[in-house]
């Protein structure tokens, strides 16, 4: 007897968590060296944001993970040379995370190491096919995002 059908927005979430998966770890692969995703992740979101500046607590929020592990990944970063940790100028008590320009550099190197994965992927899906599905995957994720605490 077949079991019965998951729901689709299960099927929905586990898919993209499937795929989320696989590409961490065919991204882990190809990291420059010294470059944890860990790390690739706070420098992306510092840099996709655009954030010049910004507080190792609001970094830790926006990637859903606690002070402490934000910490350690910045203090990994700060020894690399890719960020500084700074007394907050706005709050002397607190701190303030920034790229360097060398943490810019070891980003975009990162992401120009998955280009042979992408190129790898469009020879199977059509560019067109992947584009037409962003506009419904940032809705979800907007959604997602405006509803966590």
């Amino acid at each position: 007897m077949k079991p019965p059908a998951d729901p689709t927005a299960f099927v929905f979430f586990n898919e993209i968590g499937i795929i989320e998966h696989l590409a961490r770890t065919a991204a882990e692969r190809v990291m420059p060296p010294g470059l944890s995703m860990a790390g690739f992740t706070v420098l992306n979101h510092m840099i996709r944001m655009g954030h010049v500046r910004r507080a190792p607590s609001r970094i830790a929020g926006a990637l859903q993970v606690t002070k402490a592990a934000v910490t350690g990944t910045l203090k990994r970063l700060e020894a690399e040379g890719w960020v500084v940790v700074e007394a907050d100028p706005a709050d002397g008590r607190g701190k303030a995370v920034s790229v360097t320009p060398a943490g810019r550099a070891v980003r975009d190197a990162a992401v120009a190491s998955l280009e042979p994965l992408f190129r790898e992927l469009f020879s199977e899906v059509d560019e067109a096919e992947l584009a037409a599905l962003l506009p419904t995957l940032q809705k979800v994720r907007r959604l997602l995002d405006e509803a966590r605490d």
